[in-house]
C-alpha cells in the first residue's frame, strides 16, 4: 500500500545566492540571510537529473555485460515572471546595472567572465528543500511579447556543476513520511 503523505504537491520558492554561501541544514529554521527568493514563476520549476552510460560489449555475449556511467547532466528549468534588471542579470550570469533618474541600465557580461550562482527551492508545504550548490544560466533566454494576458518572461535553464568535495546538490525532506 502507498503512502499518500509522501507524495509531493504544488509550488513553492525558488532562491538565489552566492557560491559558499551558508546552506539550509534542516527544514524549519529560515533559510540563511544571504539567500534571496526570486519571485513568480510562468509555471513553478522543473528538475531533471540524467545519467549517460555506455554499453560494456565483449565478443561472445549479445548483450551488454554492463554499463558504464559516462557523465550526468543535472538541470532545474523556470521561467520567472518578474523582468527586472536584477532577474537579466541572474540570467545571462552577471553583467552591470546602473541606476539613473527613473530608469536603469543593464549590460550583459563580458563573453568569459559569467558568474555561477548556488540556487534553492522550498515546497510551499514546507517538506522538501532543495540545494543546488554551482550552477551557471544555460541555453537560450527569450522572451516573447503578445498581446493580451499572455506574460513574457525569462527562462532559466540552470546547468548543475559539481563543486570541490561535495555533490551538485542535496534535498532535505521531512521524515519519516518521505523517508
Amino acid at each position: 500500500m502507498g503512502n499518500p503523505s509522501a507524495i509531493g504537491l504544488g509550488p513553492g520558492t525558488l532562491y538565489i545566492t552566492d557560491l559558499g554561501s551558508t546552506e539550509p541544514s534542516d527544514l524549519v529554521s529560515p533559510w540563511p540571510a544571504a539567500w534571496v527568493g526570486l519571485g513568480y514563476t510562468h509555471e513553478g520549476n522543473e528538475f531533471s537529473y540524467q545519467l549517460n552510460v555506455d554499453p560494456v560489449d565483449v565478443a561472445e555475449e549479445l548483450d551488454p555485460v554492463a554499463y558504464a556511467p559516462t557523465g550526468r547532466v543535472i538541470q532545474v528549468k523556470f521561467t520567472l515572471a518578474e523582468i527586472t534588471a536584477t532577474n537579466l542579470k541572474r540570467a545571462l550570469n552577471g553583467g552591470t546595472i546602473v541606476a539613473g533618474a527613473g530608469f536603469v541600465t543593464f549590460e550583459p557580461p563580458a563573453f568569459g567572465s559569467e558568474t555561477r550562482k548556488m540556487y534553492g527551492w522550498q515546497s510551499d508545504d514546507a517538506q522538501e528543500r532543495w540545494i543546488f550548490r554551482r550552477c551557471l544560466s544555460a541555453g537560450s533566454v527569450a522572451s516573447s511579447r503578445k498581446k493580451g494576458a499572455d506574460k513574457a518572461g525569462l527562462p532559466f535553464q540552470l546547468n548543475c556543476e559539481k563543486p570541490a568535495g561535495v555533490q551538485p546538490f542535496k534535498v532535505i525532506m521531512a521524515s519519516p513520511a518521505r523517508a
